[in-house]
């Protein structure tokens, strides 16, 4: 091509391109590819005082979590909306507290918690071109009634009934899971000691059960109890192959987004800590903490291999990575601290469906490249309900009806201000409610237990003889770990914060 030739051929060719920039489908693709990637790393049933960084005692490495929190920004004062598994999850990943729509878990092959016209973080994500996925625990709910055979009966185990495999159509779609609520993709087995004992990817069974519940065809139990409801199960059934099959199906999905325009949002919920508690055998031993803490380890070995999959892909520096848990340890927590001198819930007083601190003030690290500063902590009252929030400003959009109870994290990731959230209401179970308001917290209830007390563990630990009062007042700051009631002392506080948490319930 000769000169007279080529240059209004490379005018033409830039001209083009000027056009393509400013063509609305171009200018979202641009704006696609500018958003950061988002993924959510979420535990479940793991203490603030097992990750060792957050504890100097703590008898379990945790080299994976250590490094991403060096990475990050670690709040010291994050929690979860509830002390148990579906309403917190329901609280994060709808932006608001859980106690408004209900408290209880979704039983054994029960239905969604959603309602079809909330937007969910997920859509969010979806309504600005990410693409979304859901790998590991769901525990929100399925319409299984809709693949159930109409004559269908229960068979019994005990005191317990339920539906065996021969009751369901397991080559129909299983509506309202995962993605009926925004996720493109889902990959997991819902829960892993409920039924049904099988994968499911999106919404079908990769294979059908066979057989039901049969924990003597597994290997044995490396502590505590199965804790495994009846129903139907896949005869080949192994429950250690879970964690290892959900970190693979995450290292995959990761590097099958390198290259990729659109951004997406992985939410990977960990089925681990939670019981059982089955370390695989190569990680027998890792930790002083007997086999929970190994199972930690391995839950860290995975942590792991899912970012080592974010550097693999090229990118580190374009997401977002949260890590948080679900609630606070189980009871076992109790024994552990006794035989290993670990507790799991350190500084705190509580456990799981606590509503003293240990039960829902949780790990909370969040890692944003070029917005928070590596290594950093902060103090600031945060939830993970505010997540959504965070993520409505990062989008340049609203925060969708019914999240009000969201408040974004920005001005606090940025370093522009020390504080985003006044108050926090904590509760687990109906009736039962505390308050956070600064530095103090208000126990609306004679105590914050749920799970029941462990005399020996609180005189181990120099807690008093209980008052007997009402209400339990404590000033966080003086005492961190909630051992004197101060209600009697400041009944004033004590009237004002009972009338912050009607507000706030109203």
């Amino acid at each position: 091509m000769n000169a007279s030739v080529s240059i209004p051929f490379r005018l033409l060719i830039a001209g083009f391109a000027a056009g393509l920039l400013t063509h609305p489908a171009a200018n979202v693709a641009a704006e696609e590819m500018s958003r950061p990637n988002v993924l959510i790393l979420y535990a479940d049933d793991l203490g603030f005082g097992d990750l060792s960084i957050q504890n100097p005692d703590s008898k379990i490495p945790t080299p994976n979590l250590d490094r991403l929190a060096r990475s990050a920004m670690r709040f010291t004062n994050g929690h979860s909306s509830s002390g148990i598994c579906t309403p917190s999850r329901y609280a994060m990943l709808s932006g608001r507290y859980h106690w408004r729509d209900f408290h209880g878990i979704v039983g054994p092959m029960g239905g969604s918690v959603f309602q079809a016209e909330r937007l969910t973080m997920p859509e969010m994500f979806q309504e600005h071109g990410y693409r979304t996925a859901c790998i590991g625990k769901w525990h929100l709910g399925w319409n299984w009634e809709a693949i159930r055979k109409p004559d269908a009966k229960k068979r019994a185990t005990g005191r317990r009934r339920f539906y065996g495999p021969e009751a369901y159509q397991w080559e129909k779609s299983i509506p309202d899971g995962p993605l009926a609520h925004g996720f493109d993709y889902y990959f997991g087995d819902t829960v892993i000691n409920f039924p049904p004992y099988a994968w499911i990817e999106n919404d079908k069974v990769v294979k059908a059960p066979d057989t039901v519940l049969d924990t003597s065809k597994w290997k044995p139990i490396k502590e505590g109890n199965w804790e495994c409801r009846p129903g139907p199960m896949c005869s080949d059934w192994d429950p250690y192959e879970v964690i290892p099959t959900l970190t693979r199906k995450g290292v995959e999905y990761i590097r099958s987004r390198s290259g990729e325009n659109a951004p997406f949002f992985l939410y990977f919920a960990f089925p681990s800590p939670h019981a059982p508690i089955i370390p695989n055998d190569r990680f027998d031993g890792k930790s002083e903490a007997g086999p929970y803490g190994d199972f930690v380890y391995e839950t860290d070995d995975a942590v792991g291999q899912l970012l080592q999959a974010v550097h693999d892909a090229g990118l580190d520096e374009n997401t977002i990575v949260v890590f948080s848990a679900d609630n606070g340890p189980e009871k076992y927590a109790y024994a552990r601290d006794e035989k290993f001198e670990h507790w799991s819930s350190r500084p705190f007083r509580g456990l799981k469906r606590d509503i003293y601190e240990g039960g829902h003030h949780v790990p909370f690290l969040l890692r944003w490249p070029s917005t928070t500063q590596p290594g950093t902590s902060s103090d600031a009252l945060v939830s993970q309900i505010d997540l959504l929030a965070t993520f409505a400003e990062l989008l340049e959009t609203e925060v969708p009806e019914g999240a009000e109870d969201s408040h974004s994290m920005l001005p606090l990731l940025r370093g522009e201000s020390d504080r985003v959230r006044d108050a926090h209401v904590h509760n687990t179970k109906v009736g039962q409610y505390a308050v956070r308001q600064g530095d103090w917290v208000l126990i609306d209830a004679e105590n914050g237990y749920v799970s029941g007390r462990s005399r020996p563990w609180e005189e181990k630990h120099g807690y008093s003889a209980d008052n007997d009062s009402p209400a339990e007042l404590y000033n966080l700051r003086q005492d961190i770990g909630q051992r004197k009631n101060v209600a009697s002392k400041h009944p004033d506080r004590v009237e004002s914060m009972r009338s912050l948490l009607e507000d706030i319930r109203r």
